[in-house]
């Protein structure tokens, strides 16, 4: 009687395992992140190509990107990325982000929130805190590709031949 309730306890483990690894959700690496922003509404174009890896929980919407180090792009206005970007994704907003700053008027603001509202409004909001500023989706279509940090340090008028006078 021992021995029956011990392969019975074995079948239902096993059981149970086959049920729960069926339910589990595909992982997150078997699609781009720039797939992911789309599957959730928003344009793939948010992150640079140069996302090297993500982790993505499809349970509570936390999503964490991996570049290979700290980088710059333009959207707009220059955006600098930091080498882990973290945010709550949901349908259509990227909520609580960190790692991602955008320059405004020669300051440096984190971008806190993006959201897509309305797909076909055309328009993207970004919370940068202190103000919500809005832009065109057209800007975000792309992945735009992201410069180390370090290669485009201003120089300011070095450039133009003033260096020399001093």
């Amino acid at each position: 009687m021992g021995k029956i309730q011990i392969k019975t306890f074995q079948f239902s483990i096993l059981t149970i395992f086959l049920l729960c690894s069926t339910l589990v959700p595909p992982s997150s690496s078997s699609i781009t992140v720039h797939e992911l922003l789309k599957k959730k509404g928003l344009p793939a174009g948010l992150l640079p190509k140069e996302v090297k890896s993500y982790e993505f929980n499809e349970q509570n919407g936390f999503l964490e990107v991996f570049l290979d180090g700290p980088c710059l792009t333009k959207f707009e206005n220059r955006v600098l990325f930091e080498s882990v970007v973290r945010a709550n994704l949901t349908y259509g907003e990227l909520m609580g982000v960190e790692g991602l700053t955008q320059e405004e008027l020669f300051i440096w603001l984190p971008v806190k929130e993006i959201a897509v509202s309305d797909p076909y409004s055309g328009i993207i909001l970004f919370d940068i805190g202190m103000a919500h500023k809005q832009l065109s989706l057209s800007l975000f279509e792309d992945p735009p590709s992201c410069k180390p940090k370090d290669e485009l340090k201003y120089s300011g008028r070095k450039d133009k031949g003033f260096g020399a006078e001093r």
